[in-house]
């Protein structure tokens, strides 16, 4: 049966005269045939999707007329359905219009904006790239790539990842013969622009990944610069995970006239991570409790946890891999460049158990099955949160989040509580777990950053520490720092005995 015709496709398009005119029978020539091709396809692009869910169909890539040398790769990898933001974007993509994303990591946004830019590109042409697509981290731009090259295996289409860490002159042998799609960090990129190594002249479509991490890192100036070398005539892609004021402003000053899509709201975490947290009074308490954990070597398969210094990052490196099974690897700034990818590439290929990492990894990441995100500390940036955990539970994957928090960072579970909406389950520390004593320094530490996140909350408190502790003996009416006058002690010069 017949569930929908041309003409309830394009009932939003028709004048309300023409609703009550009969349906076309089979035998009858449609009148939309003799409209351009463009006009049948942008209705079709617009609005089958939507027709597909309010019948409670499901959408196919052919039905969004993807590539079909595209769709022999998207077939052999078990992709049949597109995932929500994909039904959504690339529709609007394939439109021409600006466009602005917001989905959470691990949802298959980028291959909602890469999926249309293959429809657009069809096929090799030229030698300077008309697709570009900037990206904040050399880890990300690493992993577009290798979904370029995996999704045009039956294409000629040509691409280039390029990024800081090397030296230039090797990206600029993979641009010299041609490309169609560059993808590209932006101080990389700028390296190769003064170097005349790349022309941009081509570009018809720029996408900006991971829009919020570019703010963060500090790339808006290169990003501008970049911008006016690009031709004016083209269009702009935005994607972010999460969405803010400076997001917006961002949307504002690249993007015209946007078209939003949007899957979920910002900053949610995707519904099958299950989130837990254990209160934790010192740092060693932390190490005693991951050691535990990971001894459950069928539950916990493979395991990324992230800390927050480069520090910490090393200490508990060096205790998970004296006292747990598996193999482990380290991933932070001061790794070079070469161990950073190897350490990857063996995490994806299931050669490595356990991966402890900074936030430099909490991006770009695109790796199934992982079973658990453990949080050793809290990120600095509360929205850092969901972008850590969104590396379990991908490809609709269930996954669980772990989070340890000292009395320090109660304030920041707070807040990030706050960002996605929810309250994150407490558990009890296990009995087996021993929970020695927080040492002296560490428990000042503490109580230092809790005053100080007191006062971020009512700058008229004074903390634990605004005053100077009473020296041995001193009467309570006696003030802490009396005047010298009434001082009691006798001073001493250093060396010279009583004076």
């Amino acid at each position: 049966m017949k569930l929908f015709s041309w003409n309830r496709v394009r009932f939003r398009n028709q004048k309300p005269e023409t609703r009550n005119q009969k349906p076309e029978t089979r035998n009858q020539k449609p009148e939309t045939r003799n409209q351009k091709p463009e006009t049948r396809n942008e209705a079709l692009d617009l609005e089958l999707p939507a027709f597909h869910y309010l019948c409670g169909m499901t959408t196919t890539f052919e039905d969004l007329k993807v590539n079909k040398s595209i769709l022999k790769v998207l077939t052999e990898i078990g992709f049949e359905q597109p995932t929500p933001i994909q039904e959504k974007a690339i529709p609007v993509v394939r439109s021409g219009v600006d466009v602005l994303g917001i989905a959470q990591t691990g949802t298959g946004k980028t291959a909602a904006y890469l999926l249309p830019i293959f429809m657009k590109l069809v096929k090799a042409e030229g030698e300077d790239p008309r697709a570009l697509i900037l990206v904040p981290t050399r880890e990300l731009s690493i992993q577009v790539g290798e979904d370029i090259e995996e999704l045009t295996t039956y294409s000629n289409i040509r691409h280039a990842a390029v990024y800081g860490g090397i030296g230039w002159t090797k990206h600029a042998d993979l641009i010299k013969p041609g490309i169609d799609i560059l993808v590209a960090t932006p101080g990389r990129l700028w390296d190769l622009y003064k170097a005349g190594a790349v022309s941009l002249k081509k570009i018809k479509t720029l996408v900006i990944d991971e829009a919020d991490r570019m703010l963060d890192m500090g790339f808006m100036p290169q990003i501008r610069q970049l911008l006016e070398i690009i031709p004016v005539k083209r269009q702009n892609l935005l994607f972010s995970a999460t969405f803010n004021e400076k997001v917006e402003e961002m949307s504002h000053e690249f993007l015209d006239f946007p078209e939003r899509v949007e899957i979920a709201p910002s900053a949610t975490p995707a519904q099958l991570v299950q989130q837990s947290i254990y209160k934790v009074p010192n740092f060693r308490t932390k190490l005693n409790l991951i050691q535990h954990l990971l001894k459950d070597e069928e539950t916990f398969t493979r395991v990324i946890i992230f800390v927050r210094t480069k520090e910490h990052a090393e200490s508990v490196f060096k205790i998970i891999k004296r006292k747990t099974e598996g193999e482990k690897r380290i991933l932070h700034s001061n790794k070079g460049q070469n161990t950073r990818i190897n350490a990857i590439n063996a995490f994806k290929d299931g050669d490595v158990r356990i991966l402890i990492s900074t936030d430099v990894s909490a991006r770009g990441l695109d790796i199934s099955l992982i079973s658990h995100v453990i949080n050793f500390d809290l990120p600095q940036r509360y929205e850092d949160y969901v972008h850590r955990i969104g590396r379990t539970a991908r490809a609709n994957n269930y996954g669980e989040a772990i989070t340890l928090v000292n009395p320090a960072e109660e304030y920041h579970l707070r807040k990030i509580e706050q960002i996605i909406r929810m309250e994150i389950p407490v558990l009890e520390i296990p009995e087996e777990v021993e929970v020695p004593p927080t040492p002296k320094p560490e428990n000042q530490d503490q109580l230092r950053e809790i005053d100080r996140q007191k006062k971020l909350e009512d700058p008229t408190f004074k903390g634990a520490f605004h005053e100077k502790k009473r020296r041995p003996g001193q009467s309570k009416n006696t003030p802490v720092n009396p005047p010298a006058h009434l001082s009691k002690t006798k001073k001493f010069r250093k060396g010279k005995g009583k004076r």
